[in-house]
């Protein structure tokens, strides 16, 4: 794998070349489920522009992370096999980045997105908590006719067996409450 040119925190090549990189940004630019608006899929492209314009060092942690390396990959295409083939094409291309020993930092476009890399994680580790931070619960098996939409991501990962946390969470349907736990 190599890394783009124009990259995340613009980083020279010594500090961006995939193969000694300690983290690999997957940009993933979907919002195909997207229920209210739609151009999320543009976040991943003005993330990785504005990180240009970060400081390297970090004040809390007294020095530079970025010296362990970090590869933006070319960025996920869209499938135009739905929601659940996009799942299946993000897994794989999690799954690679994972198995390389890699931190993966998946990079939306939609939250829909994070079916596909806690699957490509827990494929490595098998024990995994998920920090969810998010209004909804997104916990309805289906949403307009997709077990694969946004609105079902975290049923689709507590599926998968991971732990789930939640904060924030404002509003849920009556479907997602019978699924929550204390």
């Amino acid at each position: 794998m190599e890394s783009l040119p124009q990259n995340f925190l613009a980083l020279p090549p010594k500090l961006s070349a995939y193969r000694k990189a300690g983290y690999a940004v997957l940009p993933i630019p979907y919002d195909a489920t997207a229920s209210y608006r739609g151009g999320c899929r543009a976040g991943p492209a003005a993330v990785i522009e504005a990180s240009g314009q970060v400081e390297w060092f970090d004040e809390e942690l007294g020095g530079e992370y970025v010296r362990a390396g970090v590869a933006t990959l070319e960025p996920v295409e869209q499938v135009s096999a739905g929601p659940e083939g996009m799942h299946e094409t993000i897994r794989r291309a999690a799954r690679g980045v994972v198995g390389d020993g890699k931190f993966l930092i998946g990079l939306g476009g939609e939250h829909g997105i994070t079916a596909g890399l806690v699957r490509a994680v827990m494929g490595r580790y098998r024990k995994l908590s998920v920090l969810q931070i998010d209004a909804h619960a997104d916990l309805r098996d289906s949403y307009q006719g997709s077990k694969y939409s946004h609105a079902c991501v975290m049923r689709r990962v507590l599926e998968l067996g991971a732990d789930v946390v939640g904060g924030g969470l404002r509003s849920f349907s009556a479907e997602e409450r019978s699924s929550l736990r204390s």
